[in-house]
């Protein structure tokens, strides 16, 4: 945190970054928006942009190791498909990194919001969808592994690249692909874009201008909201709390868009 805003020391700065990062990670495991507070956070305690997407990708880490550590009984018996998708999202995780190493980070920007978008309408229309899957694809409740693959993937890929409500597009993914109580795909939802963040995680850490210490404080209040998080989702109705995130999804898709294009 080396170039603090006019006035701020430090300590506010890493408070800042703490509480950002309570409220982050309880909104990560909750409805997969945790940058919705991190990213800003990152901007007000004066890290240029490229240096804040990055610390955010290495803090968010946190996120997932709390968000399992507070969904052990919804992940319980899921070992063989976290591990399918979880590689899954890795790969792409990395892909997403390379990419951003790469390349210029403005044209995708303009479809970040569209993405977001897209997921957020998927999860609202999720019940209509899986009726339809149904029929499509007869004496099943699932959709096949190649398409569910290919979707994990690129949902993994975007959150390597950029990640602002990556875990908006794998819940999408996630509840189109199998008929179960949105507490458990939820939780599949956090270790499958955790999967994928820390794979970039682990290219930022050597490759990109990531702020340590900047990352440590935002880092340990993730943990704590995404261990938070997992307890709230069993007690809030599943509809409500479906429509909520899917609103909130497309509140950030709107902000992103006006930032791209403003």
């Amino acid at each position: 945190m080396k170039e603090l805003i006019a006035g701020q020391s430090g300590l506010d700065a890493a408070l800042l970054l703490l509480a950002a990062g309570v409220a982050s990670g309880l909104a990560g495991s909750v409805a997969g928006l945790a940058s919705l507070f991190s990213y800003p956070a990152l901007l007000a305690a004066g890290l240029p942009p490229v240096a804040a997407n990055v610390t955010n990708t290495v803090a968010l880490f946190t996120n997932t190791v709390g968000s399992a550590a507070g969904s052990r009984a919804e992940l319980r018996g899921q070992r063989g498909r976290l591990v399918r998708l979880a590689v899954t999202a890795a790969l792409g995780g990395a892909m997403g990194a390379a990419l951003l190493l790469g390349t210029p980070s403005s044209a995708f920007e303009l479809v970040v919001p569209w993405l977001i978008a897209l997921g957020s309408v998927l999860i609202l229309a999720r019940e209509p969808l899986r009726r339809l899957t149904a029929k499509l694809n007869p004496g099943s409740d699932s959709v096949p592994r190649i398409p569910l693959a290919c979707a994990v993937l690129l949902v993994g890929l975007y959150g390597g690249y950029f990640g602002a409500a990556a875990g908006v597009l794998m819940l999408a993914v996630l509840s189109l692909s199998a008929a179960e109580p949105l507490p458990v795909t939820n939780a599949v939802k956090n270790i499958a874009t955790g999967a994928a963040n820390v794979t970039a995680a682990v290219a930022y850490a050597f490759l990109a201008p990531v702020d340590w210490s900047a990352a440590a404080a935002l880092g340990l209040g993730c943990f704590v909201g995404a261990w938070m998080g997992p307890a709230v989702v069993r007690r809030l109705p599943e509809t409500p709390l479906r429509v909520a995130i899917a609103l909130a999804g497309l509140g950030l898709a709107w902000s992103l868009w006006r930032n791209a294009t403003g």
